[in-house]
């Protein structure tokens, strides 16, 4: 029996027994049955390194255990349309994914910017080339977000609206990925693990604004991962994975439902 159906059913038992209700509850109820959710976005959405992938998303690598169906799971929408895409940027966003949303839609959520900013090229070059070319490549990244980003993130929040007048529109960002002065005792020095860090702020920085002046609201995941970077005892991060390679610096399950799924139920 669907959610609303059954809000429905406890406000006339209610009636019939002459019992008081709150009307808040069941208010809430009806509410999170009448959803229509679309999760767009890039592979931090899609849910690569958290495995259980469903096999007809392909490339995509659509996990069952990202936060978009976690949070499916829990609310029970009236409907559900999962098009995020593992590499997908902002116009891959644009010309592939917002085809299930209508001025019926009422909520969205969405991750990207990361790969417009060649995260992958950038973690390839501080793991293999070392710490100069690692700082050197960071920087060239954090330019492109300064002066290019923002204008790819109008557009495709812009796209966004236009097709879903009505919706709340949640972004999410990205964790820092290195807890600084942590267990590591091999690979990238601290020096590359800092500019690491401190370019995904700026990538958080630029997406915080772009956000608010689209009246869209900021989810912001940095905190829920503080202590679970790589390098602390309890990583919810993947560092290279060489066996797979794809998942390396992906959430893995834990990251996907006590980091970005807690962020998106508390404001979604």
């Amino acid at each position: 029996m669907k959610l609303s159906r059954l809000a429905s059913a406890a406000v006339t038992l209610a009636a019939v027994l002459g019992l008081g209700i709150g009307g808040a509850g069941v208010a809430s109820a009806q509410e999170a049955a009448a959803t229509s959710y679309v999760a767009l976005g890039d592979s931090y959405s899609s849910g690569v390194g958290a495995g259980d992938y469903d096999s007809a998303s392909g490339s995509c690598k659509r996990s069952n255990r990202a936060y978009p169906v976690l949070w499916k799971n829990a609310n029970a929408p009236s409907s559900f349309h999962f098009t995020a895409c593992s590499g997908a940027r902002t116009t891959d966003v644009i010309n592939n994914q917002l085809g299930p949303l209508n001025s019926g839609t009422s909520l969205v959520s969405l991750s990207v910017g990361g790969n417009d900013a060649g995260f992958a090229d950038a973690m390839t070059t501080c793991v293999l080339q070392g710490e100069s070319a690692c700082v050197s490549r960071i920087n060239q990244a954090r330019e492109y977000i300064a002066n290019t980003l923002p204008g790819r993130l109008d557009a495709v929040y812009s796209a966004i609206r236009g097709k879903a007048p009505n919706a709340r529109v949640v972004v999410l960002n990205y964790p820092r990925f290195y807890k600084l002065n942590g267990s590591c005792w091999v690979g990238l020095s601290e020096t590359s693990r800092a500019a690491i860090n401190a370019a995904a702020d700026h990538l958080s920085d630029v997406i915080a604004k772009r956000v608010a002046d689209h009246g869209f609201t900021f989810g912001d995941v940095r905190g829920r991962f503080t202590g679970h970077e790589i390098c602390s005892s309890d990583s919810w991060l993947h560092s290279v994975d060489w066996l797979n390679i794809t998942n390396s610096y992906h959430p893995k399950a834990a990251g996907q439902s006590g980091g970005y799924y807690p962020v998106l139920e508390g404001i979604a």
